[in-house]
């Protein structure tokens, strides 16, 4: 018994430390060497501790595919981190928060290119959600902004 509760008093501590520069793996970002706001994205992400290596891909949605995002889910450029996909103008914040809780699942995605996301700062800001891909395919609301 004392080694469970030892156990979970670790696990949480873990899951309530934040991660630093250093733990924070590299963002692999496929996307169109023609996209500002995909190298706006890039600058928040470097800004807010992550190393970013850029790929400049002529097909999008190809390389979407290929990497294993439904196209449903679909945005200007597509990440890898870690062992997740991370679709779109998805907040730095909702990715430590994905690597510090390792869900089972694809990735992260904010559909489409909502206004006021990063990458996509505006006058006007929309609401928008970041969704938590399944490996089935399925979605559901992680964080909503």
């Amino acid at each position: 018994m004392k080694a469970l509760l030892a156990a979970l008093l670790v696990t949480a501590t873990l899951a309530s430390t934040p991660l630093g520069a250093a733990d924070l793996p590299e963002v692999e970002v496929y996307k169109s060497p023609y996209c500002s706001c995909c190298s706006e994205w890039e600058k928040h992400m470097r800004d807010n501790g992550f190393r970013v290596k850029s790929v400049n891909i002529d097909d999008v949605s190809a390389s979407r595919a290929r990497l294993g995002m439904p196209e449903r889910y679909g945005s200007c450029h597509t990440a890898k981190v870690g062992s997740y996909l991370i679709e779109g103008h998805v907040p730095a914040i909702d990715v430590k928060r994905l690597l510090r809780e390792r869900p089972k699942a694809v990735g992260l995605a904010a559909p489409g290119m909502p206004g006021g996301s990063p990458g996509m700062e505006s006058a006007r800001k929309e609401a928008y959600d970041v969704l938590l891909i399944g490996s089935d395919g399925t979605a559901k609301v992680f964080a909503r902004h």
